[in-house]
C-alpha cells in the first residue's frame, strides 16, 4: 500500500463516520446534508485511489459521484421542499468550508503527481464539480426552493 492509498483509506474511514452519524441520527436537513458530504467524500477518495493504484477508471468514477451526488441533494431538497422548511442545519457551513478545502486540497494534490495534459485538465474539472457541487447543494438547504404557488407568479 502506498501513500496515495493510504490517504484514500484514510479519507473514506474518518470521512464517512460523521457521515453514517449525520444519516443516522438527525433532522431531515441533516440527513441530507451527510449524503451531500457523503458522495463529496467518495469521489475524493476515488481520485486519490486511482493515483494510488494508476487507475484511470477511478477517475471516471470520481467524475461521475461528483456528478451525481449534488444532483441528488437537489432533487430531494426540491422533492422535500415542505418538510424542510427549518432551512439549513446547524454548523452547515463549517461543514460545507471543510468539504470545500478537502476538495481543493485532494485535487492540487493528484494534480502536482500527474503529468501536464488531458488528464491533468480533466482532474482540475472533477476537482471543481466536486467543490462547486458541494457549494450548490448546500446553499440549496440553506435558501430553500421556491414554493410551487410563487413559481406559477
Amino acid at each position: 500500500m502506498n501513500a496515495w492509498a493510504a490517504c484514500g483509506a484514510a479519507l473514506l474511514a474518518f470521512g464517512m463516520v460523521p457521515v453514517i452519524w449525520g444519516v443516522a441520527a438527525g433532522s431531515l436537513a441533516r440527513r441530507l446534508l451527510a449524503q451531500n458530504t457523503g458522495s463529496t467524500v467518495v469521489a475524493l477518495t476515488f481520485l486519490l485511489l486511482a493515483q494510488g493504484y494508476g487507475r484511470p477508471s477511478y477517475v471516471d468514477l470520481s467524475l461521475v459521484v461528483g456528478l451525481l451526488g449534488p444532483v441528488g441533494t437537489l432533487v430531494c431538497v426540491r422533492l422535500l421542499a415542505d418538510d424542510l422548511a427549518g432551512g439549513a442545519p446547524r454548523g452547515s457551513s463549517v461543514v460545507t468550508g471543510t468539504c470545500v478545502v478537502a476538495s481543493v486540497s485532494v485535487t492540487v494534490a493528484v494534480c502536482a503527481a500527474t503529468a501536464p495534459g488531458r488528464s491533468l485538465v480533466k482532474l482540475l474539472l472533477i476537482g471543481a464539480l466536486v467543490a462547486v457541487g458541494n457549494v450548490v447543494a448546500a446553499r440549496s438547504l440553506t435558501v430553500g426552493v421556491v414554493a410551487k404557488g410563487d413559481a406559477a407568479r
